[in-house]
């Protein structure tokens, strides 16, 4: 059977896989419309396993790292889902004040991915809360097709309110500094847009491939933001023009890369959708833009 890479995928693999992952189709359909594209020696079931993330092997920064001090917390989200549990991680042996960072999941719950970004984000030198907001239906049910099916039985904007409440805890941490930013993808790249017009002492928003609020509610936006888009995720990169417009209107502070042949998801290494370089210096850029925005001596 032929070793399956990258590159012997055309865009429209990607693109299905990108309309199953947000529930657009059906894993049913799915399989039907992917099956075209199982040809020459490749098989149906070996294209859908290369396509599905790899939570065992691509995992950077895995739960007991040695340099990471992690734990479970729960907060309450009184205008959301009630108590919230949430990975909440710093520098291991750390007395500093740190800023802080929330990090937001995808639209199914609180994975391995997100959490190793977690822990990537103490490494950096900041205390990191990455809530589940699956917590309310009994969090992240340990595969992602449940996830975003658990996901989809939750109100978008009662969710939003448990990331808000997530900040406003991570503030008051003991070695928080008391300044909050948030980095979010894909879902959670909505939700990182929306704190920043919720939130009126965000000190940074990084959004990863989000949807964009209302041009409406782009004046309350207080907070400086760094925006990281793929060039091929034609889907969220529709409604760009318009919230450039309306930053620009409102003379908003916003830096905005545009990630050439980059798809949707180019963040997450443990999926095909994974760009090693525009990833590296996507979050590259993430941190440098934290360490300037949370630190309290700036």
């Amino acid at each position: 059977m032929q070793s399956l890479k990258k590159e012997d995928l055309s865009q429209e693999v990607f693109d299905l896989y990108d309309d199953y992952a947000h529930d657009r189709i059906t894993r049913r359909d799915f399989a039907q419309k992917l099956s075209l594209y199982a040809v020459g020696g490749i098989t149906l079931p070996a294209l859908m396993s290369f396509l599905m993330p790899d939570y065992k092997d691509a995992i950077q920064v895995h739960s007991g790292d040695p340099r990471v001090d992690e734990r479970t917390i729960s907060y309450e989200s009184p205008k959301g889902g009630g108590s919230i549990k949430a990975l909440l991680c710093m520098p291991a042996g750390n007395k500093k004040k740190l800023g802080g960072i929330v990090v937001v999941h995808e639209n199914r719950g609180l994975n391995p991915h997100i959490a190793d970004v977690a822990r990537r984000a103490a490494l950096a030198g900041f205390i990191s809360l990455a809530p589940d907001a699956l917590s309310p239906l009994g969090g992240y049910p340990g595969n992602d097709d449940a996830g975003r099916e658990l996901q989809s039985k939750r109100d978008r904007n009662e969710m939003l309110e448990d990331f808000i409440a997530a900040a406003d805890n991570l503030r008051h941490q003991e070695y928080c500094n008391g300044k909050v930013g948030v980095v979010g993808f894909c879902f959670g790249g909505w939700i990182a847009n929306m704190m920043a017009v919720r939130i009126p002492d965000l000190a940074a928003a990084v959004p990863f491939y989000g949807g964009q609020p209302p041009a409406s509610d782009v004046p309350q936006i207080k907070a400086p933001l760094l925006l990281h888009y793929a060039a091929l995720d034609t889907r969220v990169n529709e409604g760009w023009p318009a919230y450039e417009a309306a930053l620009k209107a409102s003379h908003k502070e916003y830096t905005a890369y545009m990630y050439p042949n980059a798809n949707h998801g180019f963040h997450n290494d443990t999926t095909p959708r994974f760009d090693k370089d525009a990833a590296a210096l996507a979050w590259q850029r993430t941190i440098d833009f934290f360490k300037a925005k949370l630190d309290t001596r700036a």
